[in-house]
């Protein structure tokens, strides 16, 4: 199985601009996801698609390919999945590289791992799957404010946190997609979905001065109890 990995990278950013090439913990933090893509024994190419060429330089500094996307895939409503349909076409049409799944690893993930890609492709190979994603365990309660009144999603959950039937939650870490099926639905998602499921700590996602106080947090303690998630 030929499988392409695209990180989506706008240059415009309303909470934190250049969010992508912010440096974390010493590094530029897209080049978290590129270094772990292509240590992927799965994955056979990765390309950066971008509008922004501060972002681009980072990219191809770090042995990622580079795929400049026109301004009107790069706006906060252009949806991601027109931007890797354009990076499919894009290399189909210069060298006729055509693969059978696309996988979607956003940079704003630093902790996401090899070994997590690779499970996910495994997945939807083993599974038959037209998409996977990835997905967080939660036991906590959720419900709606309704009237000023708070209404439980599921009603008559145990009080104990460790009694609960867990839950699951997308984590936008991993998406990984046949090309027919984005092809034909214009989506990441297809009918035949199945989870990878990613501790919390590899899910976290960068959106936020707080985030990256947070993942920096997480990086040291990892390095402290001397484990890097490999």
């Amino acid at each position: 199985m030929k499988v392409l990995a695209v990180v989506p990278a706008r240059g415009g950013s309303k909470g934190i601009p250049l969010k992508n090439i912010r440096s974390l913990d010493g590094k530029p933090l897209i080049t978290y996801t590129i270094e772990e893509a292509r240590r992927s024994r799965h994955v056979d190419r990765v390309v950066v698609s971008t509008d922004s060429d501060e972002i681009a330089a980072v990219a191809r500094a770090c042995g990622a390919e580079v795929i400049m996307r026109p301004p009107a895939l790069a706006t906060d409503a252009a949806p991601t999945e027109l931007a890797l349909i354009h990076a499919l076409d894009t290399l189909k049409a210069a060298d006729g590289y055509d693969p059978d799944a696309v996988m979607t690893l956003e940079p704003t993930s630093p902790l996401r791992t090899s070994r997590l890609i690779d499970r996910c492709v495994e997945t939807l190979a083993s599974q038959n799957a037209d998409s996977v994603l990835t997905v967080t365990e939660t036991r906590e309660c959720f419900g709606r404010i309704v009237n000023g009144r708070f209404d439980y999603l599921i009603q008559n959950q145990a009080r104990r946190r460790q009694d609960r039937a867990p839950l699951y939650r997308e984590s936008s870490t991993v998406y990984l997609t046949r090309v027919k099926t984005l092809r034909d639905r214009q989506s990441v998602l297809g009918e035949r979905l199945y989870p990878v499921v990613v501790d919390p700590e590899e899910a976290i996602d960068i959106n936020s001065p707080l985030d990256f106080a947070v993942a920096e947090a997480v990086m040291r303690w990892k390095r402290k109890e001397g484990g890097t998630g490999e």
